[in-house]
């Protein structure tokens, strides 16, 4: 529900001091939205067929009142928290419930590759958005991508989606392909 005021207030989670920020969320807005649209619709019906028991009318009125907000929720944490490059690493997030940093120095490839279908393996981690990815990130050590109640889960393989896959891709490549500074020269002005 945090989500919902970072939202309303345009302050996105964790990039300050970025280097590059990537959002995921505007191919699940239209299915989003059209859920947010049908709760509304329920609770209109509801509240007419109801109106008659006062107190099980509250009740449900309250439950579809929430119910719109956490769906509303879920689509504000996705657009508040992008993927972000930043500080040597690419923070791969979805939502309010994944948050994974994974050092460039990690990643063995980076290939934009737009799947919809997933095959669950133990070793890969699909954050899919409206049932697709569109990069997949190969590891050569795993990461640590915890489960949805924190128990441990090491991946080597992440399929993530990015609305503009490409920029992501040329940007972590660029970032992991840079020239280190060699030492004791001073950074160009």
């Amino acid at each position: 529900m945090a989500s919902l005021g970072r939202w309303a207030y345009r302050r996105p989670h964790g990039v300050d001091g970025a280097d590059a920020v990537f959002p995921h969320a505007r191919d699940q807005a239209a299915m989003m939205y059209g859920f947010t649209f049908v709760c509304v619709v329920e609770t209109v019906a509801l509240s007419y067929l109801l109106a008659e028991w006062p107190v099980v009318h509250a009740v449900f009125l309250v439950v579809d009142v929430y119910t719109v907000l956490f769906i509303l929720g879920i689509h504000a944490a996705a657009i508040t928290r992008p993927h972000v490059l930043a500080d040597g690493a690419l923070r791969i997030r979805q939502a309010a419930h994944v948050d994974i940093r994974v050092p460039l120095d990690q990643i063995a490839s980076i290939r934009r590759e737009t799947l919809f279908t997933h095959e669950k393996r133990d070793d890969e981690l699909n954050l899919a958005i409206g049932s697709q990815t569109s990069i997949t990130l190969e590891l050569t050590e795993p990461v640590n991508a915890p489960k949805f109640l924190g128990a441990p889960r090491l991946v080597r393989v992440i399929r993530l989606h990015a609305d503009e896959p490409k920029a992501l891709h040329d940007a972590v490549t660029q970032a992991r392909t840079a020239p280190a500074p060699v030492p004791g020269t001073p950074a160009p002005a």
